[in-house]
């Protein structure tokens, strides 16, 4: 592993530049004004009018912040401070704005206000880097209204095609593209395809290692690879009275069975994979009729791709053997999503490690069990990402919570790390 850059060294004699905790913190209380839900919490949906109103004060106070704005092609937002040398690439930072329906205050904004906070402070201080710096919304990380996540930054590292990405619908049948329009959010520039000197992404960790171990700061090393399935199995409807238990086709059987087999994949692959069915729609949805269609999406992460394919094979295997015995048919069985595990780059890592330990920073290596807009990212730029703790580990979920020393600490982190990669 490099060792710590010189520049750190140097600085260790006096006290080490820091943000603006306090103006960091009110920024996100601010955001979370918007879309705010009863618990405490946010829904921010992409692509919503509440998305556009969190873009509309982020590019607002970026623009204030000295920044110049452009929008890609899926709506990705990029606030961009000039260095000394305009023509080297840049070094970026950011993560998302769109919500779970009952998300948190700090899922993906952190990493986006963390980035503005980083230029406030350089502009506090009158620091000028070499190269310039961007900070980035990327649009619908989470992949709750328009499925698979991440999709516009898959489309950025070339994993998807522009159409590909534009064309994925909700629920409603409204496509991303018809509601980049609406929203005013359809860029001209295009989807990738240039230099990135280095990336950074700030993320609370979204599990509860962290604060467990009392550790400050999660330095970022892999992240698992993923799989996601939709499935759907169709029986026959039937009046749930006179229809003996033995001539059923009941498509919600096959799918309860199915997800316990889910649940047994992931124990039997402990202790680092998860299997998660996470989303059921059953029709007709009454009372008294034997379900004859059932949708359900399956969820398969492990760090280790082979482990990962076992999964994969063991999921389909099992899929099909409980249609037979059901006597159902598997209608679709779809991988609509995967990503193999991700090794961040090694300089990158060690620029948070460095940073880290700059500030004294109670700290270790981890590997991310979320997916991330950096793990695409990862495979167009050297990149990384800084994890801080959140309360009881807890995400995706209203309660979600952070002290704001964490939030401070991650960002003095992402600080130092990006300062070390620009050039002062």
């Amino acid at each position: 592993m490099n060792a710590a850059p010189e520049h750190f060294a140097r600085e260790q004699a006096v006290p080490p530049l820091r943000v603006n905790g306090q103006r960091l913190w009110d920024s996100l209380m601010e955001m979370a004004k918007i879309g705010a839900t009863e618990k405490g919490g946010v829904c921010r949906l992409a692509l919503t009018d509440l998305d556009k109103q969190g873009r509309d004060l982020f590019v607002t106070w970026a623009k204030q912040a000295g920044c110049s704005i452009s929008v890609d092609q899926m709506g990705n937002v990029f606030a961009r401070r000039a260095g000394r040398d305009n023509s080297l690439a840049p070094v970026i930072t950011g993560s998302h704005a769109d919500s779970q329906p009952t998300g948190g205050r700090f899922d993906g904004i952190y990493g986006v206000l963390g980035g503005l906070e980083v230029i406030r402070s350089l502009n506090d201080h009158g620091i000028e880097t070499d190269r310039p710096i961007e900070v980035v919304i990327w649009t619908n990380e989470e992949g709750s209204r328009f499925a698979p996540a991440m999709v516009s930054s898959g489309v950025f590292a070339g994993v998807f095609t522009l159409e590909y990405g534009l064309s994925r619908t909700d629920i409603d049948g409204k496509t991303m593209g018809e509601e980049l329009q609406r929203i005013g959010y359809a860029g001209d520039l295009p989807v990738g395809g240039r230099d990135i000197h280095a990336a950074f992404e700030l993320h609370i960790e979204q599990g509860p290692i962290l604060e467990a171990e009392n550790k400050t700061i999660g330095v970022v090393s892999h992240a698992q690879g993923q799989r996601w399935y939709e499935v759907v199995f169709t029986g026959q409807e039937s009046h749930a009275g006179p229809t003996p238990m033995p001539r059923r086709k009941d498509a919600l059987l096959a799918a309860a069975r199915v997800i316990d087999l889910v649940n047994q994949i992931g124990h039997a692959h402990a202790p680092f994979a998860c299997a998660t069915v996470g989303m059921l729609q059953v029709h007709p949805n009454s009372r008294n009729v034997i379900p004859g269609r059932v949708f359900f999406t399956v969820d398969l992460r492990h760090p280790e791709d082979e482990v990962l394919s076992r999964m994969d094979a063991e999921l389909r295997a099992g899929i099909a053997r409980i249609a037979e015995h059901t006597r159902v048919e598997t209608s679709t069985l779809e991988q609509i999503f995967y990503y193999k595990p991700v090794a961040f780059d090694a300089d990158c890592v060690a620029s948070v490690r460095a940073a880290a330990e700059l500030f004294g920073y109670s700290h270790r290596d981890m590997v991310s069990g979320a997916g991330h807009d950096a793990c695409y990212l990862a495979q167009v730029a050297p990149t990384s990402m800084v994890f801080v703790p959140c309360v009881d580990g807890i995400s995706h979920n209203e309660v979600e919570d952070a002290k704001p020393e964490w939030i401070e600490a991650g960002c003095n982190v992402l600080l130092h790390a990006m300062l070390e990669r620009a050039g002062r």
